[in-house]
């Protein structure tokens, strides 16, 4: 057996998503997810230009081995434009050996963990009025764990708060947008709204809440500290964590859980965070960590240290990943979470899957291999839109982190 053939396709059906598609020469094939927001085309020249003209003639059911070749075999290694064209390809060769066994990847991986995968929503409002019916609106969807974000007053489109609600994308423009952000204002304003979600609905449901990497260690460690009282699924990206050491603060002063990764391209951005016991999710992703592959290793070595998965998964994630995500979700042992940003009804048209969602949980189907498909007369339609992430800076104009 052999790869014969394999392409990128692009399309844009309201934000974009780069997917790769490998042939073999037995008529079975593979769908990918290489989009990497804001930078996608980098990672088709990536795969086009240097990827690709590897991989024919290659036995497709080697996946390690090939894993091996385009990581260890590439002196320049890691990065988000490396580890996702790794990563397209590795869930691509998964989901062409899932198809050959007759299996859903679920059960080539190992079989099943559980029977549903629990899901978090994410509730924005312009201010705390708008988020907690936002949250209620949620309930109401039947969503068990919801993400709740507001507007800060005093700050410039306040990070949370997108355009629309169940299809929120932070992409929004040509070059990038400028957003603000003052730390006290936020310090202030925070434990307001989860004081009033819990004095609404009480304690019933998880709630989370998203940092976005803005907070030094010692502002984070407060914000854990004062969000004690509503006893938060997790504090998502409380500081940048490229050095790992800095979890150490925030963890001596707040037993509010932490959770990080979205972001990490291997397990090594991780590997202090998990064996030092700093986090309590790891949130890596299936696109960004370089596929089923790499992700089982950080599954595996966190599951050593009592931690769980909380995989990211917002739209900028096409439904390829979010479907694999799933078949790993339901498979892997030390699973947490699963962030869910519903797509938009174009973009399910472009991606035909076959998981649904039901009170609160996400279920995979039996449809051999990971259940998503790319129709491509419909990716047609929506031809490569230059969108950009927004960036952030303080009042005084200096640079902050998005």
């Amino acid at each position: 057996m052999k790869i014969q053939a394999a392409r990128v396709i692009v399309t844009c059906p309201g934000r974009n998503f780069v997917t790769l598609k490998i042939e073999t020469d037995q008529g079975v094939y593979g769908i990918g997810d290489a989009t990497l927001n804001g930078r996608e085309l980098s990672v088709v020249s990536y795969l086009e230009d240097h990827v690709l003209p590897c991989l024919i003639g290659m036995d497709p059911r080697r996946i390690e081995d090939i894993w091996q070749y385009l990581y260890r075999g590439a002196y320049w290694r890691r990065g988000p434009v490396t580890m996702r064209a790794i990563a397209a390809v590795d869930v691509a060769l998964w989901d062409i050996k899932a198809k050959m066994a007759g299996m859903p990847l679920y059960d080539l991986l190992g079989g099943r963990s559980r029977d549903g995968v629990m899901v978090y929503g994410h509730a924005n409002g312009s201010d705390i009025e708008e988020t907690v019916d936002a949250v209620g609106q949620y309930i109401d969807l039947g969503y068990k764990a919801i993400r709740a974000q507001a507007g800060v007053p005093g700050i410039k489109d306040a990070y949370g708060v997108g355009r629309g609600k169940l299809f929120y994308e932070p992409a929004d423009a040509a070059l990038p947008s400028v957003t603000g952000w003052d730390t006290r204002k936020a310090l202030n304003f925070v434990p307001k709204l989860f004081e009033k979600l819990r004095d609404t609905y009480g304690f019933d449901h998880h709630l989370l809440h998203d940092g976005h990497h803005r907070y030094t260690p010692q502002e984070a460690a407060n914000l854990g500290k004062m969000l004690e009282p509503y006893q938060l699924f997790w504090l998502e990206d409380a500081t940048p964590a490229e050095n790992q050491e800095a979890f150490k603060l925030i963890r001596q002063h707040t037993v509010t859980p932490l959770a990080v990764g979205e972001i990490f391209n291997t397990i090594w951005d991780a590997k202090d965070l998990i064996q030092n016991q700093l986090i309590d999710y790891i949130r890596c992703t299936i696109v960004g960590a370089g596929g089923v592959t790499h992700l089982r290793r950080i599954a595996d070595f966190a599951a050593l240290y009592q931690i769980r998965t909380g995989c990211h998964g917002a739209t900028d994630l096409s439904p390829v990943t979010m479907g694999t995500a799933l078949h790993f979700d339901t498979w892997v042992p030390n699973f947490g979470i699963q962030e869910y940003m519903r797509h938009t009804p174009e973009t399910d048209a472009v991606f035909p899957h076959d998981y649904r969602f039901e009170k609160g949980m996400l279920y995979v189907g039996d449809t051999p291999g990971h259940g998503v498909d790319i129709d491509e007369a419909e990716a047609a339609k929506y031809p490569y839109k230059p969108a950009y992430l927004p960036v952030a800076r303080l009042e005084d104009g200096t640079m902050w982190n998005w």
